[in-house]
């Protein structure tokens, strides 16, 4: 199937593996709507989007704000009549990784952007694509929600098993809908957040060995990609090299 003229909204296209999808749906043809809280960030992706010729709207917001999600998708609904493709790629890390050090405020973090964001722009986009009788929901959570560790960190992992729960159940309640629900399960990615999001940074000879965000744009792209037929539930990816990390385990 083409992405050319379809409606693909991506959350944390402003930035990392949501960025670089947003540039290689463009580049098939699509016309994007990327979210992301970063304005510089969104304005510097529209440009790049923009460079390849293909329509794209932006909306700076917090996608763990349900409110502000539905404002969203009530304008690109309004603007485009339907969203054919939603990914969700907005989420983040925190810093604490073990349990007796992650605070109140890293949980309440993790769990907004990581799983209520995914769980709020599907509740806004889904019923348009039950409407359709159609539409693709890919939710990228992380190699964390099924091997727990220190480099992921405690809530982090939690809330990235929350949204594996979350996709499977959308595929049980809408079976024979049309919709599919697709979960991308990544090993570790090199994206500009990794640093931020580790205690101990990975040195440039480990980075080299991750996924990169392109790898992920295409995993995500080929999803988007299938025909409606064909329903890729899982795909996990992860790096060919296997890295020692135990030089990168935070401190208890």
């Amino acid at each position: 199937m083409s992405l050319k003229n379809k409606i693909c909204v991506v959350t944390g296209g402003n930035s990392g593996i949501g960025r670089a999808t947003a540039l290689k749906m463009a580049a098939e043809g699509a016309t994007l709507v990327i979210v992301g809280r970063s304005q510089d960030t969104i304005d510097s992706a529209v440009t790049e989007i923009q460079a390849v010729g293909a329509e794209v709207d932006s909306y700076s917001l917090d996608v763990g704000d349900a409110d502000a999600v539905t404002r969203m998708a009530e304008a690109v609904l309004s603007k485009h009549g339907r969203v054919d493709v939603l990914v969700n790629c907005a989420g983040g890390g925190v810093v604490h990784k073990r349990l007796l050090t992650t605070t109140p405020d890293d949980m309440r973090r993790a769990i907004d952007s990581n799983l209520l964001g995914t769980i709020y722009t599907v509740q806004a986009f889904l019923p348009a694509m039950l409407e359709a009788g159609e539409g693709t929901i890919i939710n990228v959570s992380s190699g964390a929600s099924r091997g727990p560790g220190l480099l992921g960190g405690m809530i982090y992992g939690a809330a990235k098993a929350g949204v594996n729960n979350v996709t499977e159940f959308i595929n049980s309640e809408f079976r024979n809908s049309g919709v599919r629900a697709c979960l991308v399960i990544p090993g570790e990615v090199d994206t500009p957040a990794l640093p931020r999001n580790r205690p101990i940074p990975p040195s440039e000879e480990g980075r080299a060995l991750m996924l990169k965000a392109e790898d992920m744009a295409d995993a995500i792209t080929l999803i988007a990609r299938m025909p409606q037929r064909a329903h890729i539930q899982e795909l996990v990816i992860r790096p060919t090299m296997y890295r020692d990390t135990s030089a990168e385990t935070p401190p208890a």
